[in-house]
């Protein structure tokens, strides 16, 4: 029986205790997984005492990069990213399975990168996964940040990745938004209006609460292929738990459990 958590400094809504237990219930894994809110003023602390009562946690907004000092090895896309969200305890090592969930949503929803211009809203971390990963996978990412000089420095590590100042009403294959605007205080706004949207043919919201942002209903209303941010949720959950019980991960029976989740929890 693994000991495990979501770590954030406001974590009360997560989805991830659900999630976890669902893939463990389905999978044959044991755990225990709790939510653990902890304010920026008591990280250190807070991290000294998970390492000694937890198996592995997963990490979330904001201590992503916060983390990483305290890890021996800092593994694979989490090392390609800077930042972390999968911390196992047993080798104290940081994994980073964002990039790898969102691929995997892209994949099961019919979506193919490979040539294709790609408008990404947002540069901070969940930017820079699906940056690198689009660009892995043959896309031309275009990334706006209102902080340019986020969307330079992708442009600087990745190649492929093209920072432009200002969102220029152009056609592109498919709009991402990974800046979070659409969500709690920010609900009911679009990060980008109709006349941009109304010229891509997908539009992908990383967020998942709303199931229906307002990004994504104008998309609908336009004609649009819409995806939410619940499966790449679900699949970064899933890689994480292979992760935590060294197991190989199979893309055919996380794409199962995810319509399985759908249909019975969701």
């Amino acid at each position: 029986m693994k000991k495990l958590a979501v770590i954030g400094k406001d974590v009360s809504k997560s989805l991830s205790p659900n999630i976890h237990k669902f893939i463990a219930e389905h999978t044959g894994n044991k755990l225990n997984y709790e939510k653990i809110s902890i304010p920026e003023n008591e990280f250190n602390g807070a991290i000294e005492k998970l390492f000694k009562e937890y198996d592995g946690f997963n990490v979330t907004i904001p201590y992503k990069l916060s983390i990483m000092p305290y890890l021996k090895e800092i593994a694979g896309d989490a090392e390609l990213f800077g930042a972390v969200n999968t911390v196992r305890v047993s080798d104290m090592s940081g994994h980073n399975t964002d990039g790898l969930g969102f691929m995997l949503m892209l994949k099961n929803n019919g979506v193919e990168v490979n040539g294709k211009n790609i408008l990404l809203l947002g540069a901070g971390g969940a930017g820079r996964s699906v940056a690198k990963k689009l660009t892995d996978n043959g896309a031309k990412v275009f990334v706006y940040d209102k902080r340019c000089e986020s969307a330079k420095r992708l442009e600087t590590e990745f190649s492929g990745v093209k920072a432009i100042e200002s969102i220029d009403r152009k056609p592109y294959y498919a709009i991402i938004n990974a800046t979070g605007i659409g969500m709690y205080t920010t609900e009911g706004i679009s990060p980008v209006g109709k006349d941009i949207i109304a010229l891509c043919e997908v539009a992908v919201d990383l967020i998942y609460t709303p199931k229906k942002s307002t990004f994504l209903t104008i998309a609908e209303n336009c004609g649009k292929r819409i995806i939410n941010g619940e499966a790449m949720l679900f699949y970064q959950a899933y890689y994480s738990q292979c992760i935590y019980f060294e197991k190989p991960a199979d893309e055919a029976e996380a794409k199962n459990l995810f319509l399985k989740f759908s249909e019975e929890v969701l």
